[in-house]
């Protein structure tokens, strides 16, 4: 039986400070949520990624990064590069499943919405696919991507957004 949902989850955009955290979250959320989808080997070279510290910070920082907490705690992130790529969610396993990681996607869709973008993309690891499905996306390509001396398997995923004339509000087109 999967866990309560949050509420209360706070949104804010991430800081230099927050670094430190983001790469605590990345690694445990690798670790912990994604090995039934990828080995020992696949995890381990996909967390390098974040061992150089000020590259991963920056990375962070060119993008809009937005951080979720809970009663004062980093709880996740997720960073929309450009104006319409997702290019990074993760979530604390200890709060995965509970909301974080679908305030965290609404929130980038809106953003990405009211900047009139047409299309939001997201290359999903095979452990968040089923989340970004139940948001609207679509699976456009499979991907194997090599990340050190191993291969990880992801999903280009789009969501395509159509102004509503009616309502006045963006609609989701599949």
């Amino acid at each position: 039986m999967g866990a309560a949902p949050v509420s209360g989850i706070a949104l804010r955009p991430f800081l230099p400070a927050d670094a430190r955290r983001c790469i605590e979250i990345f690694r445990v959320s690798i670790e912990e949520l994604a090995s039934e989808d990828y080995d020992a080997d696949q995890r381990e070279a996909w967390s390098a990624k974040a061992d150089d510290a000020a590259s991963f910070a920056e990375r962070l920082s060119a993008s809009l990064t937005l951080m979720a907490s809970l009663d004062g705690q980093s709880v996740g992130f997720a960073s929309l590069k450009g104006q319409a790529v997702l290019d990074m969610l993760f979530v604390d396993p200890a709060f995965a499943r509970r909301g974080v990681g679908a305030a965290l996607i609404d929130a980038l869709v809106r953003i990405a919405e009211a900047r009139g973008v047409g299309r939001l993309s997201v290359d999903a690891s095979d452990t968040a696919r089923p989340l970004f499905e139940r948001h609207g996306f679509v699976a456009e390509r499979r991907n194997l991507v090599a990340v050190g001396d191993q291969w990880l398997g992801n999903t280009t995923m789009t969501r395509t957004f159509a102004k509503s004339a009616a309502a006045g509000a963006p609609t989701t087109r599949h």
